[in-house]
């Protein structure tokens, strides 16, 4: 068993197991001695033998990328953009690097790097992925990797949280244009989104079977956060949704990539400017609170688990709630 103390403006890190002499060290700084306990507690685990760092030495940074990626990440249901950024790091002078040479400072000078293309949240995503293959490597692979390379790095702080909400006008503008063009999907994928606050993969995965008319609910099955819900929804919803036989029973018959660039192409069209389709899942549950719903009801459509992660998407007119203080 391992102890870490304070004594004397020193960390000493003392080990105890049965059947063992106890080992103590001092360090100047608590990480180094949570350090030496972990590579000394391995030691102990492989009958007091050294750890054989060899593959650290031979196994470089794009190797282990590469395994994480066709083992790991090619069963996740987000495996195209892992798989796309995995792809990308991979061609970046660090991936030559050795295990062994990898440490903090490496990933912190790659986010520096980063922030001058891409914006803070996207880096965020791509450290998130880096350091749990590092953890796979040591949790699951028994890569002899001290410490998670990963966790001393600071990730940069997002500031890009939005309270865009439709402006008057706006909805008939993107229904009517969608009309004008016969893109009726393209006009059912929007409607429901601002009638449900279903996200857009909820919305593009929606089929007849998924439909309750007798009660008016909607099951989502496969879902961003991995736990299904059924929701209820309005008229407008429910007219929509009882009309899906008319299109082979779903929503939207084409792809994701067609859809975004379906969209891209709408909002260009009608010059509507700043909007991007998740705004209107913040415009629906905007809407949920506006017609007096409680926060556990309106956490029940948008599958929000987290109470407080609500008020990230939750922008209210005043004017709307001057009205209900009449």
């Amino acid at each position: 068993m391992a102890n870490i103390r304070k004594h004397n403006n020193k960390w000493q890190a003392q080990i105890r197991r049965k059947g063992h002499r106890s080992f103590t060290k001092s360090f100047s700084y608590r990480k180094d001695a949570e350090t030496w306990t972990r590579t000394k507690e391995r030691e102990l685990d492989n009958g007091g033998a050294s750890v054989d760092r060899t593959n650290l030495r031979t196994t470089s940074l794009a190797d282990l990328l590469v395994k994480y990626r066709d083992t790991i990440v090619s069963k996740k249901r987000s495996r195209r953009i892992e798989t796309y950024l995995i792809n990308s790091f991979i061609r970046h002078k660090f991936a030559i690097l050795k295990l062994s040479e990898v440490s903090p400072r490496t990933f912190a000078d790659y986010r520096d790097e980063r922030l001058k293309i891409v914006k803070p949240a996207s880096v965020c995503r791509e450290l998130a992925i880096y350091r749990h293959a590092f953890q796979v490597a040591i949790d699951e692979w028994h890569y002899p990797i001290d410490e998670n390379p990963l966790i001393k790095v600071k990730k940069p702080k997002v500031m890009d949280s939005r309270n865009r909400r439709l402006l008057d006008g706006e909805i008939d503008i993107l229904i009517t244009d969608c009309l004008n063009h016969n893109q009726v999907e393209l006009m059912n994928v929007i409607i429901l989104a601002v009638e449900t606050g279903m996200r857009r993969g909820e919305i593009l995965g929606t089929r007849t079977e998924n439909y309750q008319s007798n009660d008016r609910t909607l099951h989502i099955p496969i879902t961003k956060n991995g736990f299904p819900r059924t929701i209820p929804v309005t008229s407008k919803a429910a007219d929509l949704l009882d009309n899906l036989d008319d299109n082979n029973g779903v929503v939207y018959s084409r792809s994701a990539e067609g859809f975004k660039s379906a969209w891209q192409r709408l909002i260009k069209r009608t010059g509507i400017v700043d909007l991007r389709f998740h705004d209107l899942r913040h415009e629906a549950i905007s809407r949920f609170f506006e017609m007096g719903l409680s926060v556990p009801e309106v956490a029940l459509i948008s599958g929000h688990r987290d109470y407080r992660m609500l008020q990230r998407y939750t922008h209210l007119k005043p004017e709307q709630v001057a009205l209900k203080l009449q």
